[in-house]
């Protein structure tokens, strides 16, 4: 398990950060300025240092410089807000590894870590396993041991595979699985969810840019494609990519080379490609697909369909258990399993987040229990509607504001309901971007 320390003087946002991370299965340590952090340095090593750029006695800078000084064997990540970028960008040049701006958007910070992690397990040798810590749940029903039996077909192989489901579904845990059950095993396994890439950065995420390449390029950078050299990229969201980006990935896949942004020579890479979308990319069956037909067969060579997990009955008690036990570990709890009645209102229920949703509900029940199982008492409203017909004293609001703030919180979640949580979909619908809906997302505590 990769260690993180954060180096945050603002208290509830580094608890808030914590509880994050470690929910995404990372170790966490946190010192709430530059000096602690030094000093637990000295007590004990660290993988990845998430560290706010402006803090008193010691700032990210002067962090920076002494953590490259005495050598430390870490990834430097500086968190600042926009009006700091500029010392951002020269903490980049004394030495981090990239800066990511506040408000922090939780698929970019994972994105960053894990890139810092696989370039620090590619400069180590013996290179380690990259599916060590990874924990996968076998479903019991019979649409799910048909996709086990197609993953250890294709495994085998170096085909193209397009994993289709909606959000939620475990596409990623899909495709963790095919690489670990290939013979790239013991080589790079990079994710990438391209729904978080900028469209002017997608590129040079994908494949690295050159100095001076465009504004901002101050550095050589490498691609996610060398990174995961030798191994398996994982590309989720792939509809997002624009049509420019479509060329130059069709252009890679065909020939197996890259070139960096603003480079002019070509190196080569081997990379098994594993894509998923919850949308419909082909041309043919959908007339509103923007994605290029050449590309669509390129990473088409063998297509997995996940349904969803209202589909799958079977999964469901499967699924609750493990979230559970792993809830009881992580959270130091000892609830025991769950009551007849909330079984049933699982078993019952839609799942439109699908097993992203049932972790989420299971863990924050299992934090509010206080008896030996799991009551319906302490079970989140299932959705908005739920909450407004089950609630017989409910009264409107009496002032405009709180009005306007429950109506944009029952608004988001229907439309996040009606397209499956698909969030570039829903950010189309609701006219606004996607990191203002990520934004929103984390404030109403909708994510499924």
């Amino acid at each position: 398990m990769a260690s993180i320390l954060i180096v945050e003087d603002d208290v509830s946002f580094a608890t808030m950060l914590k509880g994050f991370l470690v929910k995404n299965s990372f170790e966490c340590d946190s010192a709430s300025n530059g000096m602690m952090a030094l000093r637990k340095l000295n007590e004990k090593s660290f993988d990845i240092i998430l560290s706010d750029l402006k803090m008193p006695d010691l700032d990210g800078l002067d962090l920076l410089k002494e953590i490259k000084k005495k050598d430390h064997d870490c990834a430097v990540i500086i968190m600042t807000n926009y009006a700091h970028i500029k010392s951002a960008v020269k903490a980049i040049k004394l030495g981090a590894f990239e800066y990511i701006a506040k408000p922090i958007n939780p698929d970019e910070l994972l994105s960053i870590i894990n890139k810092a992690l696989v370039k620090k397990s590619a400069e180590e040798a013996p290179p380690a396993p990259a599916t060590q810590n990874f924990e996968f749940v076998n479903g019991q029903s019979p649409d799910f041991q048909r996709i086990i039996q197609h993953v250890g077909l294709v495994a085998e192989t170096d085909m193209s595979v397009l994993i289709l489901g909606e959000s939620g579904t475990g596409k990623e845990y899909i495709a963790r699985l095919i690489h670990q059950k290939s013979k790239r095993k013991d080589k790079p396994f990079v994710s990438i969810d391209c729904g978080a890439l900028s469209e002017n950065l997608a590129a040079s995420e994908l494949f690295g840019h050159v100095k001076g390449a465009f504004t901002g390029a101050i550095n050589d950078k490498d691609g996610q494609f060398k990174l995961a050299n030798g191994g398996t990229l994982f590309l989720d969201e792939i509809g997002n990519l624009s049509y420019e980006v479509q060329v130059k990935l069709l252009r890679v896949l065909q020939e197996r080379k890259v070139r960096k942004v603003g480079g002019t020579k070509d190196f080569d890479v081997d990379v098994r490609l594993i894509t998923a979308t919850n949308e419909n990319l082909s041309p043919v069956a959908s007339a509103d697909s923007n994605f290029r037909e050449d590309l669509f067969h390129r990473i088409n060579e063998f297509q997995i369909n996940i349904p969803p997990l209202r589909q799958r009955k079977q999964d469901i008690e499967v699924y609750a258990r493990y979230f559970l036990e792993r809830a009881n570990r992580e959270l130091n709890r000892s609830v025991k399993g769950f009551s007849n009645e909330v079984m049933d209102v699982f078993l019952n229920y839609d799942w439109p987040g699908n097993i992203r949703e049932l972790k989420n509900m299971v863990r924050r029940s299992v934090l509010l229990e206080t008896e030996e199982y799991l009551s319906s008492d302490n079970l989140p409203e299932l959705t908005a509607e739920n909450k407004l017909s089950s609630n017989k004293e409910f009264s409107p609001p009496k002032d405009l504001k709180t009005l306007a703030i429950q109506s944009e919180k029952a608004l988001i979640a229907q439309t996040l309901k009606d397209v499956k949580f698909n969030k570039s979909k829903a950010a189309r619908i609701l006219k606004i971007d996607r990191s203002t809906l990520y934004n929103k997302i984390r404030k109403y505590e909708l994510e499924a």
